[in-house]
């Protein structure tokens, strides 16, 4: 299995963090990824797809597991790191 982590910090705070990673989301739910939230913890659920994100007033932290299904169709692990680097930046930072 493959693993995938994330961390962004920023300096918006939790809550408006939360709000702002939207587009990062809508991303993901492209692909099939589903994601629930319990306060500021969000779990990831998708075909072969596992992960968590977490948010606090500083830091946003995406862990994504991949299984065999996700390896199988050609999900290439540093470019998923990159397209997630390239999202979430500039949704936290208001670009």
């Amino acid at each position: 299995m493959s693993k995938v982590e994330v961390n962004q910090a920023h300096s918006l705070g939790a809550e408006q963090a939360r709000n702002k990673i939207g587009a990062f989301e809508d991303m993901l739910s492209k692909y099939g990824v589903k994601v629930n939230w319990k306060g500021n913890t969000g779990t990831l659920k998708g075909t072969g797809v596992t992960g968590q994100i977490d948010v606090t007033d500083t830091n946003v932290k995406v862990e994504i597991k991949l299984g065999m299904m996700a390896r199988a169709v050609g999900v290439d692990p540093v470019k998923l790191k990159g397209s997630i680097e390239k999202r979430l930046g500039p949704a936290l930072s208001g670009e």
